[in-house]
């Protein structure tokens, strides 16, 4: 006998589908509208276009800026700052994280000192960032990896201590080296933070990548704001923030998208597989 499923309306797929579809054209709907109610609305408020700038002042400040080339070194720059802070963060926090739990001498000596650490503001360790490293790549790279580091720690700890305690039983009771116990038990269980603080990460190694470049640069995105602003180009200004907002939305779809991936268990969509 043909088994068949009558739990689930057949159409279900279809329509969640249907309802995704809707959603994104309402968002874009919704985001248009914004545009042209700031369009319109702003030059007849009064407010001079050296404060804020119109939508199209802003689209005519990317467009300029990509087609100079300008925009493209700079992001190019803080691209790879900011990429390279955020792997060393990743696999940094995680292994550390990891050391933390398994180790406790580890976490007695160590873990005060980084929570010593990142209570610091960002800010006045960038100046000493640049002394200690220079004002090139590596002091941005740097500060990068240092605000991303933590949320990634965090998490990792957090998630690593949420495996099942009967399952950490039963592996004490087949005599599962720890070793074993950590890739087998506790990483899956805590890849879904790990995936939530690389999410935060990424956003936090752009952040720390720009107030490198803030302090002390000679290109990126950082820099380029710095030098818009002395200019009062605040057009070019609005430009290049909108280029940061696209970069961490890109950065997020991709964690998301990762995340769906290697933690499919808690993706919403596994359960209508």
């Amino acid at each position: 006998m043909r088994n068949t499923r009558t739990d689930q309306p057949a159409g279900d797929g279809g329509e969640d589908r249907m309802a995704g579809g809707f959603a994104s054209i309402s968002q874009i709907a919704i985001y248009a509208a914004l545009l042209v109610a700031w369009q319109v609305l702003l030059p007849l408020s009064g407010v001079p276009a050296f404060v804020i700038p119109t939508p199209l002042d802003v689209g005519s400040a990317l467009v300029r800026g990509f087609t100079s080339g300008s925009y493209l070194h700079d992001l190019g720059v803080t691209l790879f700052e900011m990429l390279s802070g955020f792997l060393i963060a990743a696999l940094g926090g995680m292994l550390t994280g990891a050391l933390i739990v398994e180790v406790r001498i580890v976490e007695r000596v160590f873990y005060p000192l980084i929570v010593a650490v990142q209570s610091l503001p960002k800010i006045a360790l960038a100046p000493l960032m640049l002394m200690w490293i220079g004002f090139g790549l590596s002091s941005k790279v740097a500060m990068a990896a240092l605000v991303a580091f933590f949320p990634v720690l965090v998490n990792t700890i957090v998630g690593l201590r949420a495996s099942d305690r009967d399952m950490n039983q039963l592996f004490r009771s087949l005599r599962a080296s720890r070793l074993q116990a950590l890739w087998y038990l506790k990483l899956p269980a805590a890849t879904p933070f790990i995936i939530a603080g690389l999410d935060v990460a990424f956003v936090f190694a752009l952040l720390g990548a720009i107030v490198g470049e803030f302090v002390g640069a000679a290109s990126g995105l950082g820099y380029a704001i710095m030098q818009l602003q002395f200019q009062l180009d605040t057009p070019g200004v609005f430009a290049i923030l909108v280029i940061l907002a696209l970069i961490g939305l890109a950065g997020h779809a991709a964690i998301r998208a990762l995340g769906r991936r290697v933690a499919f268990w808690q993706s919403p969509d596994a359960a209508g597989q």
